[in-house]
């Protein structure tokens, strides 16, 4: 359990993210993909990183039940800005990542599939931000990065999920593959990125970070400031009050599959 770095093979560097059951991520482990992340694209020897998950989806967001259990707020400053860590050490990062991803990716998953640079997805993985129904907010940011904005806004307010094969369709997504392809797929990709010479694809990399029209460090702690706004003004536990005792991100993965049926 926890997040691995493999080299499979010259070149590419495969961080692996393992939280059972459903990779909702505590605090620290939203640290622990910032700094393998950013390690991996250090390493001079890396030209791509593939950041993929084990275990039934990619990733489930923050692991609620650690904020619940803590007494003030600071396990939802501390996953505040773990997420803010994880998610700029992905765009941060020095050279390309490939996201893989496999069935569920929700809440805090978009801002690392957002901000990643290419996205390979199997063919029963969903996308969404449940937020709204957690009592949270924030990753709007990412999700207009992988969905045109009046679809972005709509998937926002009804917490409902978009499929690979529709962002495919959008061109956020560059391939769609079985569940057991997904890894070669990933790797296929990550191969010719490597390919590349090394100084000149972290100069691509931060040539082509430096054009983006929108800063997504920046818009994303502007969103956090209202996640923050929501709890302290109670709205947020008046919405979490409403669910079902025990109740966590392994819900949200239940309401967004039910959402698809």
């Amino acid at each position: 359990m926890g997040v691995s770095t493999s080299v499979p093979e010259a070149g590419v560097a495969v961080v692996t993210v393992d939280f059972p059951p459903v990779n909702a991520l505590p605090v620290q482990g939203w640290y622990d993909v910032a700094g393998a992340v950013r390690r991996a694209g250090a390493d001079p020897a890396v030209r791509c990183v593939v950041l993929t998950a084990a275990g039934r989806g990619f990733n489930a967001g923050v692991d609620i039940k650690e904020i619940r259990r803590t007494a003030g707020h600071e396990a939802l400053i501390g996953a505040n800005r773990g997420c803010y860590e994880a998610f700029a050490a992905v765009y941060e990062c020095e050279v390309p990542v490939v996201a893989a991803v496999h069935g569920f990716c929700l809440g805090g998953g978009i801002g690392l599939v957002g901000n990643a640079d290419a996205v390979v997805a199997s063919d029963d993985a969903t996308f969404g931000l449940p937020e709204l129904d957690r009592g949270a907010l924030g990753a709007a940011t990412h999700l207009a990065r992988l969905v045109p904005q009046h679809l972005m806004r709509a998937l926002y307010y009804t917490s409902r999920t978009a499929t690979a094969a529709e962002l495919h369709a959008h061109g956020s997504v560059w391939r769609v593959v079985p569940r057991t392809e997904l890894e070669g797929a990933a790797l296929e990709l990550a191969r010719e990125i490597a390919a590349k010479d090394g100084t000149l694809i972290r100069l691509a990399k931060a040539a082509i970070n430096g054009i983006d029209p929108v800063d997504v460090r920046r818009s994303y702690r502007f969103e956090q400031g209202f996640t923050f706004e929501a709890n302290l003004s109670g709205v947020a536990d008046r919405v979490r009050g409403t669910l079902v005792p025990g109740t966590d991100s392994a819900d949200a993965v239940t309401t967004d599959k039910e959402q698809q049926a």
